[in-house]
């Protein structure tokens, strides 16, 4: 039971809460010596797209503005901080040397916020299916602007370097006395997830986040209570901009390489998977369908051991990288329909059942 209004608003606001995100907290700080190094890798993989998944969840969870081009402010960044960390001395790209993490990191949310700028103007002129179509437009865009740059990108089948995870002259993707370089990886990714997390859910608890819910709700009631619509949803696309660069920049950091031909259609659909199936207008369920969406190939991969029919070769058909796709819209039109709020839903009604127990009321 809350007794006033700042308890309400609070960030943690019961003891559950606490002592909950302490014991994730701890867990997740033992994780490194307990997994092998391909897993933490993948769970470093995870935080990131956590971090571009709450973005993607702050325009369209909260604002409601239905965008399907996040795929591009993931591009953005990620090239954005290749540029800046990159060998001057590489004539076939750009480059200015500049390797320090929190600055090619700056720069690239930056560039994809400024993007999503550019491109918010029309979210104050289209709303639903229109703004969905025109964003699918800007992945289409952002690809043969990507494959045809080669300056930029270095060209299709070239691809660059990602940009060097560096802090104060140590090289966090490269393997220290004390940690391997999967394990330092993991520990840089969860405290950026930790601190975009803390951002994010404030921004959601903010007037900022009231107006973003109150233009999804109805931009006309919204208005008509004093809201300025137009720049809610300006502001929306600007954050969900900055998210998106910052997690590509991120992404690509651990991976250590770029491909033109990454950011497509299906990237973006894999973003709506995660927003989807963790719970839209939640950070936690964002987290929560971030992880299950990078655990998620893990498994597929194992099914052609079970069902010989699938093949592991992107050349046969079919095959597992079918099947996921396939897997990805099944699993939003499930949870669609079964639980709207996705994984966080189904935590608050395990949650709920417990704290009644043994009440059914």
């Amino acid at each position: 039971m809350y007794t006033g209004y700042a308890q309400n608003m609070a960030l943690l606001n019961t003891g559950g809460k606490k002592a909950g995100v302490l014991v994730l907290f701890v867990v997740a700080l033992l994780l490194p010596f307990l997994l092998q190094d391909d897993l933490l890798r993948l769970l470093a993989t995870g935080a990131v797209l956590a971090i571009g998944a709450i973005g993607l969840n702050l325009v369209t969870g909260y604002a409601g503005q239905v965008s399907l081009g996040h795929a591009v402010f993931l591009g953005i960044g990620a090239y954005t901080a290749s540029v800046v960390s990159g060998d001057p001395e590489d004539e076939s790209v750009y480059g200015f040397g500049i390797t320090f993490l929190p600055v090619w990191l700056l720069a690239a949310g930056l560039v994809a916020a400024l993007v999503g700028a550019i491109v918010s103007p029309l979210a104050t002129r289209l709303r639903g299916l229109y703004l969905a179509i025109v964003t699918l437009g800007l992945v289409f865009i952002g690809e043969h602007v990507f494959r045809e740059w080669d300056a930029l990108t270095g060209g299709v089948g070239v691809g660059r370097e990602g940009p060097t995870p560096e802090l104060f002259g140590f090289d966090v993707g490269t393997r220290s006395e004390f940690f391997s370089a999967d394990q330092q990886l993991y520990l840089l990714m969860l405290v950026m997830l930790v601190l975009f997390a803390l951002v994010g859910r404030n921004i959601a608890r903010s007037a900022v986040g009231r107006n973003f819910a109150a233009v999804r709700d109805r931009d006309i009631a919204a208005e008509v209570t004093g809201v300025d619509v137009r720049k809610a949803k300006r502001l929306a696309f600007v954050i969900s901009g900055f998210y998106g660069g910052c997690a590509g920049a991120l992404l690509y950091s651990i991976n250590g390489y770029i491909d033109p031909g990454s950011f497509n259609v299906l990237l973006s659909v894999q973003f709506i998977a995660m927003i989807l199936i963790g719970g839209a207008a939640t950070i936690s369920g964002s987290i929560m369908g971030a992880f299950f969406v990078a655990l998620l190939p893990r498994l597929t991969r194992e099914l052609p051991e079970y069902l010989p029919f699938l093949s592991s070769s992107p050349t046969e058909t079919p095959n597992v990288f079918q099947f996921e796709t396939f897997l990805y819209g099944i699993l939003i039109v499930l949870f669609l329909i079964l639980e709207p709020r996705g994984l966080f839903g189904l935590w608050v009604r395990a949650r709920n059942y417990w704290k009644a127990w043994p009440f059914s009321y």
